[in-house]
């Protein structure tokens, strides 16, 4: 993909962090990736390999120590509107309804009450959760939580939804159901989703690219297409290829460093 017809541009890309001792610590090095309009794209690697931080930079939360990130061809140099990130603690204000919590970001905009009501009611539907407009953080379960973290996203209509390792605080059978959710959520809006994750499972069920990073330093391993359509059977031959072919680049990185 050229950088014009990436919607997403990090160029040559490292962050360093002093270290106790003042040495240099790499979180990130040389990384370099291209996102285009739309896609799924999950980072998956090991703990200290830089996700989050390339996340970050995304996000504009940071500035790269050198290199470029870039949105639609201009350089990122803070958070915006069109880059919305969905955390793995959901990040809900607890003094407000799950209806009240969606509306947040339309409240900041300057929407009007009226307006600002329909559409969250609207963002909650999608998300399943009408029912619960106007119940407060603490009534809800850990799914419904993210699910209304994922409709105040959603609801000021991003380009790109990053999303930190977001199902990681849910059990097994609610975490399928929350990426079921996402998929659809994804295919209907256009979104563009960039994912991390630590589980090969997730990076199998639900990306259209899976970028492998390694670290000590934060690098950009391996960049797989993942050429099979959803919704996938994870009971099928085809998802354990899949599984293994994204598990053995972890794996092989991993005895790579070591060797």
């Amino acid at each position: 993909m050229s950088a014009d017809a990436a919607l997403i541009a990090a160029e040559r890309v490292s962050q360093v962090y002093a270290g106790r001792d003042g040495t240099p610590n790499w979180a990130l090095r040389d990384v370099s990736l291209r996102i285009g309009r739309g896609e799924f794209v999950c980072l998956i690697g090991p703990s200290g390999c830089g996700k989050t931080t390339l996340l970050h930079l995304i996000a504009g939360f940071v500035r790269p120590t050198s290199g470029t990130v870039s949105f639609a061809g201009a350089p990122i140099t803070g958070p915006g509107p069109e880059r919305v990130v969905v955390f793995q603690d959901y990040a809900l204000f607890a003094w407000m309804t799950a209806r009240q919590n969606v509306e947040f970001g339309l409240r900041t905009r300057g929407v009007p009450r009226a307006e600002r009501r329909r559409q969250a009611l609207r963002a909650l539907e999608r998300v399943g959760l009408p029912h619960a407009a106007d119940r407060y953080p603490h009534e809800l379960s850990g799914g419904m939580r993210q699910r209304v973290a994922v409709a105040r996203a959603l609801v000021v209509e991003p380009e790109v939804l990053l999303m930190d390792e977001p199902f990681a605080a849910v059990d097994a059978m609610t975490r399928q159901t929350l990426q079921e959710d996402l998929l659809r959520l994804w295919q209907e809006t256009g979104v563009s989703v960039v994912f991390v994750t630590h589980n090969v499972d997730e990076a199998a069920f639900l990306a259209q690219r899976v970028v492998v990073m390694g670290a000590h330093p934060g690098t950009l391993r391996t960049d797989l297409a993942i050429d099979a359509p959803h919704p996938r059977e994870r009971g099928s031959a085809r998802f354990a290829e899949l599984y293994a072919e994204i598990a053995g680049a972890l794996a092989g990185h991993h005895g790579r460093r070591a060797a």
